[in-house]
């Protein structure tokens, strides 16, 4: 009997600012409602997620301000760069973001867009965001591990 293989992941863009910015609490992987276009220009890794976030409406949930650059040969049937994308996502789960975004105040924020076994993905967060003390504090722990680190390989 044949073992089942891994999936084959590729990453295109990913959000290194949402974690400074944000306190990610549970993160949820969707599927990305595309045109042609917009997948041929994927694959050539033009794609920006810093400024995107997920709004939820009418039961559904979408991803604005995910810059995704007109594709190079795609003459007059080139899409949007920055047009309302649909996410895919079990009715359960979509009711477990609305609960946090509306009731909580919480904010979606993709972290990473990715390629799994040939289906656009993304890697999409509830997160809280942090003040300007919690943003001292993470780097302040970061720069006292580095420095464990690194007086343990002098030894």
């Amino acid at each position: 009997m044949a073992e089942p293989t891994e999936p084959k992941v590729e990453s295109v863009a990913k959000n290194r600012q949402a974690r400074h910015e944000y306190q990610v609490l549970d993160t949820w992987e969707a599927g990305i409602v595309l045109a042609g276009t917009e997948v041929k220009s994927m694959r050539e890794g033009k794609v920006n997620i810093t400024d995107a976030y997920g709004i939820v409406r009418d039961g559904e949930v979408y991803l604005l301000n995910m810059n995704i650059s007109p594709y190079s040969r795609g003459g007059y049937v080139n899409h949007e760069p920055t047009r309302l994308r649909k996410l895919l996502l079990h009715q359960r789960e979509i009711r477990r973001l609305i609960g946090g975004v509306e009731r909580q105040g919480l904010t979606l924020v993709p972290l990473e867009v990715y390629f799994k076994n040939g289906r656009a993905k993304v890697r999409l967060a509830l997160a809280k965001g942090k003040k300007l003390h919690d943003k001292r504090e993470d780097s302040k722990k970061k720069d006292a591990e580095r420095d464990m680190a690194r007086a343990f390989r002098k030894r």
